[in-house]
């Protein structure tokens, strides 16, 4: 594949970061750490001692400790921080990758090229150059201000970036008192995705194991009894009319069936997530012209059109021979609607198929479904097929529903349609949510329209996190999932999916589908501290419900990024993108809510959480000193928490000021910035002793410790410009 074919969308002019004297100071402070300097020499077409030589100018540490992982595990987050710095041809070689790959990850990767905006701004190559007097100098000052607001900065940190995958790579010795009591479980399947697991091609790199057996065992001891990952057909099948797209499929498939064996010594069945067929590049058509269904330009491909009977029989014929070839696999579920361009009607635009837009769609996205089925159950008739109605239209999903096979399963979010009121505005729950308690009617009507044909139903929940913050492995509300599960019970849903890519930590939140808060918070922190602790959880829990949800308000709003996120002086022009680019957005961020409105939300969830700070800081004394380590866990995600709600907020205020212009905004505008400081430091400590903090599986880690550090730089840039230059009064 040609460099020139890589995907580069409206090509707009890159964001400029004034707070670095040049552009290379910016690649070298931004990838610090994350790859080799040696890599940055090659990038930047230098030396090793130059680029040693910049990095210390700016008080980083030299030499550096470098973590390989970050290749490997955190490659996401390395495209994201150069996508405004380096060029295609120069990210390819800070990752060590090929176009090809680039590619791939681009559009498998958890569709990628949409979260990163559809476009790759347009920049000139950025090479070494000495700096100039005045360069220097800005250097300098840049190393003043490191050296002030860390101090520490040469320091080893206690947890480095990754560290929490040590904890799951053997299984602990056995200790008396934690083990579950899984009779209480009231739902059979409980159905997790792996914390750690990298999405796009989890199966080719045996290194990357998504399911280390540590791992396996604390979901086992919680009595998680289903793992899934994502599949893609053409990767783990040899598809004839297309094999370039299939290789490696025997180093994936031998994978498997390793992962399906180690899983079940653990009681655990592996599913398989199916978005398909999945649509192919335009140049797949030249070959297959008749097989073309809906094109989309900006993504570069075209669905393959299942009114075709070659793509149905090549859905049937491929998940029958996956599971002929692993016949431990437990099941699959389905996704028909989504994000990823798939049947004609997956993202709309089904008027431009001859063929589909003449059929109903629940006739296009049943057939799926049963070509699937057909093809797996004809191998294993015990495998399970759960059918995830995720995105079908209200207005045919029963009809959907009486359209499937017999044999299937039908899953439901919970939270779907459930009607929202936050500040006195309306709205509805899309997607899935904590701080809205489930499950809505909607799902209701259609789990007991499926049971009502002889279906069983599944329940899709977050019992840990969800985009409201996913940036903590989980979010210290369990009376809200203890309350979403006994809802649940009632209504008669057995199985449980308990998380989408976020929120598979095997936290004590997992706890509670066999045990009360109460009892966790006893267990967990001591009898004394256990009523504390839950009353912090308590008042956490009433300022959650304060987050103004909406579907746009997750995906674009700053909350998962928080204090990493900059300030702008000036509007960006850049719209947000979906979990990937907050920017400066803010009428994308606030969806429904009208701006005070929205701000004050977040003004009152932090001030709320922060009252939870508060009382879990008063438990201390009463925690059971053989306890205290849980202790210290709780309050180190709490906090994070608070810096990610209480960010956003000021986020929101300073934006709201730099807009008015209004006399008086400067003072104001100043105090965002000091607290921004401290909350960016606040952040950075709790990160230095805890990985997990601003990981997550499928966006890999949305800051490092050096992106917390640079939003104090630009902050203090920004501080002084607004004063030298009084731009708000």
């Amino acid at each position: 594949m040609n460099i020139n074919e890589l995907p580069v969308g409206s090509n707009p002019e890159p964001l400029d970061f004034p707070h670095f004297p040049t552009t290379q100071q910016a690649v070298i402070w931004r990838n610090w750490e994350l790859v080799p300097p040696e890599r940055l020499a090659q990038v930047l077409k230098t030396n090793r001692e130059n680029v040693l030589q910049l990095a210390g100018d700016m008080g980083l540490r030299v030499p550096p400790l470098v973590n390989r992982e970050w290749l490997q595990r955190g490659y996401i987050t390395i495209i994201r921080n150069n996508w405004h710095l380096l060029p295609y041809e120069q990210l390819l070689t800070l990752l060590g990758w090929t176009a090809e790959k680039l590619a791939f990850t681009l559009k498998e990767d958890d569709f990628l090229w949409h979260k990163l905006g559809y476009l790759k701004p347009c920049i000139e190559p950025v090479y070494y150059h000495s700096l100039t007097d005045k360069e220097c100098s800005r250097t300098e000052e840049i190393k003043n201000i490191v050296e002030r607001h860390f101090p520490d900065i040469a320091q080893k940190e206690s947890a480095s970036p990754f560290d929490f995958l040590l904890t799951f790579q053997k299984p602990e010795p056995k200790r008396s008192g934690i083990k579950q009591d899984l009779n209480l479980t009231r739902f059979d399947l409980r159905l997790i995705y792996s914390y750690s697991a990298v999405y796009g091609d989890p199966l080719i790199n045996p290194e990357l194991n998504p399911y280390p057996d540590g791992l396996l065992q604390k979901y086992s001891d919680l009595g998680i009894n289903g793992v899934w990952l994502q599949g893609i057909l053409y990767t783990m099948f040899p598809w004839k009319a297309a094999p370039e797209f299939s290789e490696g499929y025997q180093k994936r498939i031998g994978n498997l069936r390793k992962l399906t064996k180690r899983a079940a010594d653990f009681g655990i069945g592996v599913y398989l997530y199916l978005n398909e067929p999945r649509g192919m590049p335009l140049a797949f058509f030249e070959r297959h012209p008749e097989w073309k269904g809906v094109e989309f330009p900006q993504r570069g491909v075209a669905t393959l059109c299942t009114s075709q009977q070659p793509i149905l029989d090549y859905l049937r014929e491929s998940t029958a021979w996956l599971f002929q070839e692993v016949p431990e696999l437990a099941g699959v579920f389905t996704v028909t609607m989504s994000e990823n361009a798939t049947n004609c009607y997956s993202l709309g635009n089904v008027e431009q198929c001859p063929r589909c837009s003449k059929r109903p769609a629940q006739e296009v996205i049943t057939e799926v479904n049963r070509a699937i089925e057909e093809g797996i159950h004809s191998v294993n008739p015990e495998a399970r097929i759960i059918v995830w109605t995720w995105g079908w239209d209200p207005e045919w999903a029963h009809e959907a529903i009486d359209l499937l096979p017999d044999t299937v399963e039908l899953m439901y979010t919970s939270e779907e349609a459930l009607p929202t009121n936050v500040g006195g505005i309306n709205g509805v729950v899309v997607d899935y949510s904590i701080s809205q308690v489930g499950p809505g009617q909607r799902a209701i009507t259609m789990w007991q329209h499926a049971r009502n044909r002889g279906l069983k139903t599944v329940a899709k929940v977050q019992l840990n996190n969800t985009w409201e913050c996913s940036a903590v492995p989980y979010l210290p509300t369990p009376d809200l999932a203890e309350q979403h599960l006994r809802n649940l019970y009632k209504t008669g849903v057995s199985d449980l999916m308990l998380s989408w890519t976020l929120g598979g930590y095997p936290s004590a939140n997992l706890e509670l589908l066999s045990k009360t808060s109460s009892v966790l918070a006893s267990q967990t922190f001591g009898k004394e501290a256990g009523k504390q602790i839950k009353k912090a959880w308590d008042t956490f829990s009433k300022a959650f419900k304060e987050f103004p949800f909406h579907i746009s308000v997750l995906y674009y709003g700053p909350q998962n990024y928080g204090p990493m996120n900059l300030l702008q002086v000036k509007p960006t022009g850049y719209r947000a993108t979906m979990v990937g680019f907050p920017y400066d957005d803010l009428k994308k961020w606030r969806a429904i809510y009208p701006e005070d409105v929205f701000e004050q939300q977040f003004r009152k969830l932090s001030e709320g959480w922060k009252k939870g700070l508060e009382i879990l800081q008063h438990a201390k004394t009463e925690v059971d000193q053989d306890k205290l380590d849980n202790f210290a866990e709780l309050q180190r995600v709490a906090t994070a928490t608070y810096c990610h709600f209480r960010s956003t907020y000021l986020q929101v205020a300073f934006i709201r000021l730099r807009e008015r212009k209004n006399p008086g905004t400067k003072p104001k505008i100043l105090k965002i910035i000091d607290e921004e400081i401290e909350l960016a430091g606040m952040l950075h400590n709790i990160m230095r002793t805890d990985s997990r903090i601003g990981f997550e599986a499928s966006n890999h880690y949305y800051y490092t410790l050096n992106d917390l550090r640079e939003k104090v730089l630009g902050c203090e840039y920004l501080r002084e410009k607004i004063v030298r230059e009084n731009i708000c009064r």
